[in-house]
């Protein structure tokens, strides 16, 4: 779910992965990632947002830092500063805002939302030098603006526990956005699963504090959780934390990081279909032609990030 640029910081390695495996990789960024937001909606019925973002998250970086740890890998001082930087950003006030919004909109519609974060990033990085705004990526940035005003425009008109939840993921996409601009200038691990496994459990140890502090740990009666729920958190520990973020970093060390990002283009779809299929959520027609909108957003944004990426190789050839 969502993108993680900001693991790539380092260069790929020259390996030849079989097409399989390669395959594989890609299935899990692409398909379960996008039924990550039904899960998270399966999830926080029966069990408070924050303990199942904590729970989750706590859980998966311990086991990305056992698999880490058996390598040789041993984080420093410097890892663990930007670690929690990282995990604020993403996990914390991400992961946080999404679990509690997904209380109140449907996980179709959150997904949709997150996908806006190609628009954050591009907006944050021109701000911050990274990114040149040209023709392309612009015409993509209004078109996205344009998809997020006609999905969320009704609820924004009318200031409801809705509305908030549509604020709280819009708010969290931009967080996200952030840690992928100021994760390039950070000092994490060069090790890949260290790289992964570190903001994970930053953030993690910040949501159970988060959930202890809001009183959602003292709220939680486990003997109502519902089977449902306990499986969606399980569903989020292993295939929508470990698995899927280790095939996104292994991904990222073997092919461009456009390539990969083509996720962003899936998941929402997937998300959308997923939750209109299992959990009877509506399919309406501005949903439809959000998605569509939002969509060819994504395309244009990319499209112009890579045209100004092959216009610095070529003055650089030069």
């Amino acid at each position: 779910m969502a993108t993680l640029e900001a693991v790539a910081l380092h260069p790929r390695e020259r390996t030849a992965p079989s097409r399989l495996t390669m395959a594989l990789a890609f299935f899990v960024i692409y398909v379960v990632w996008g039924t990550t937001y039904l899960a998270i909606r399966y999830a926080v019925e029966t069990i408070p947002p924050l303990v199942t973002a904590a729970v989750r998250h706590t859980t998966a970086g311990a086991i990305l830092m056992g698999i880490a740890w058996s390598r040789g890998f041993r984080p420093r001082r410097e890892h663990w500063i930007a670690g929690s930087v990282v995990g604020t950003l993403f996990f914390l006030i991400g992961h946080g805002s999404l679990h509690w919004a997904e209380k109140y909109v449907s996980s179709g519609l959150a997904a949709l939302l997150v996908a806006s974060e190609p628009l954050w990033i591009l907006l944050i990085g021109a701000a911050m030098r990274q990114q040149k705004l040209n023709w392309l990526n612009g015409l993509g940035l209004l078109l996205g603006l344009a998809g997020v005003t006609i999905l969320t425009l009704p609820e924004l008109t009318a200031w409801t526990s809705l509305t908030w939840a549509v604020v709280a993921v819009l708010a969290g996409a931009a967080s996200w956005a952030i840690g992928v601009c100021i994760s390039p200038r950070l000092r994490l691990p060069a090790d890949a699963v260290g790289r992964a496994a570190v903001p994970v459990v930053c953030g993690g140890a910040m949501l159970l504090i988060a959930a202890g502090v809001s009183g959602e740990f003292s709220a939680v009666h486990w003997s109502v959780v519902s089977v449902r729920s306990l499986l969606g958190l399980g569903y989020l520990i292993v295939f929508g934390s470990v698995v899927a973020f280790t095939a996104y970093t292994w991904l990222l060390q073997r092919c461009s990081p456009t390539l990969v990002a083509t996720h962003t283009f899936v998941n929402p779809l997937v998300a959308v279909l997923v939750g209109w299929l299992w959990a009877a959520e509506p399919l309406s027609t501005r949903i439809v032609i959000a998605t569509a909108v939002i969509l060819g957003a994504i395309v244009l944004v990319q499209r112009g990030d890579r045209h100004a990426e092959m216009q610095a190789e070529a003055v650089q050839s030069d």
